[in-house]
């Protein structure tokens, strides 16, 4: 066969055939194609122009995937990262110039001496097999030794700035602390400095990175487009997973204030209740935590019957939570993909109206949903 046969005969090729299967909803059924499988603990997913995907794997790799779901090898340039309990490389996100600047950033935890980490984000060039100009734009200070509670989702306002959200590395104390950045969700400019407004900025006790404080664990960040606020949920401890609306400077109690209980039944030690003056309410909160990661709006869709939609993945409670919309208040809730026994780690929905999924599996997946009526 010459050149010319072979290239007409590779245009031609049928695209390759992902595997599917529909799974029910409340709205009929849902088809999940499974786009690639064989990623460790995938964590963040992050959606090209090109149909692929930029994929981070805790243990600190970041991978290209095609639409037809090859897996390429770990790009290169990926920042240091503390792989040990829940730390790693965490949530990757493009640059709002990506189109032209092929910037993109990421969260992960970041080593420190003596065991200590905590979390950080930098900023990267994406090139065809690997990343250049890294440069760290955020470290969370101080950094404390133990495996848990880094969060960390990042979000951009349309107006210059970055959210990060944390965890409190599991010291619960630390939430309330001004002069650490533990436990609060941080604002900046998208090089990394501290913006003018910023609540606590010009205060001596306090760190002018913080943009709201009293958080435990902010797995989940996402701007709502049809207002342009951000929302987050965090995990509670035992019971108490709950969603909020952010404002700057305010308080949102842990762990002064919690509708969890430690894992062991008994009582959070610092904990007086469920509300406090100065210290504000969870817009919306679980009694049973389902344990949530990643977060997604899905509003622009008027043909869907998932329109005015808020996805939070669900790790405990395997399954992609869909909450029901009208504006800010949340009207009702479903649970999707129970039938797949996986943990949900992270959500995203493209603007063709798709929905993509990672499971965090040692044998981890990418998932695809079509919404129904879409």
């Amino acid at each position: 066969m010459n050149e010319a046969a072979s290239a007409t005969t590779a245009s031609t090729a049928a695209p390759k055939q992902l595997p599917s299967q529909e799974v029910s909803s409340k709205n009929g059924a849902v088809r999940v194609t499974t786009i690639a499988s064989g990623l460790e603990h995938p964590w963040s997913v992050a959606l090209l122009s090109d149909g692929g995907f930029l994929v981070t794997e805790r243990p600190g790799r970041l991978r290209r995937v095609s639409a037809d779901g090859a897996l390429s090898a770990p790009l290169s340039g990926v920042p240091q990262v503390w792989a040990e309990g829940q730390g790693g490389l965490l949530d990757v996100v493009l640059a709002p110039d990506f189109a032209t600047s092929r910037r993109i950033y990421l969260s992960y935890s970041e080593p420190g001496p003596d065991g200590s980490a905590g979390t950080a984000v930098s900023i990267a060039t994406l090139g065809d097999s690997g990343l250049s100009d890294v440069r760290r734009v955020y470290q969370q200070q101080p950094k404390l030794v133990g495996p848990n509670h880094f969060g960390s989702r990042i979000v951009f306002d349309g107006k210059g700035h970055m959210f990060i959200s944390q965890g409190e590395r599991n010291d619960r104390p630390t939430a309330q602390k001004l002069d650490m950045l533990q436990g609060k969700l941080v604002r900046l400019n998208l090089d990394g400095s501290v913006p003018a407004d910023n609540p606590f900025n010009g205060r001596k006790d306090a760190r002018p990175e913080i943009w709201s404080y009293g958080h435990r664990n902010m797995q989940s960040l996402a701007l709502d487009p049809r207002t342009g606020k951000v929302w987050e949920a965090e995990h509670g401890p035992r019971g108490g997973d709950e969603i909020n609306i952010p404002e700057p400077g305010k308080n949102y109690g842990w762990p002064i204030i919690t509708y969890g209980i430690n894992y062991s039944g008994l009582k959070i030690p610092e904990a007086i209740g469920t509300s406090a003056p100065g210290m504000e309410q969870p817009h919306h909160y679980w009694p049973v935590s389902p344990a949530l990661s990643g977060m997604a709006f899905y509003t622009g869709h008027a043909g869907s019957k998932w329109n005015d939609s808020l996805f939070l993945g669900a790790l405990s409670d395997g399954s992609l939570i869909r909450l029901s919309l009208d504006g800010d208040r949340i009207t009702g809730e479903e649970r999707l993909l129970k039938e797949l026994g996986k943990r949900i780690r992270d959500v995203r929905v493209g603007a063709d109206g798709k929905i993509y999924v990672l499971t965090d599996e040692a044998d981890g997946q990418l998932l695809r949903l079509d919404a129904p009526g879409n």
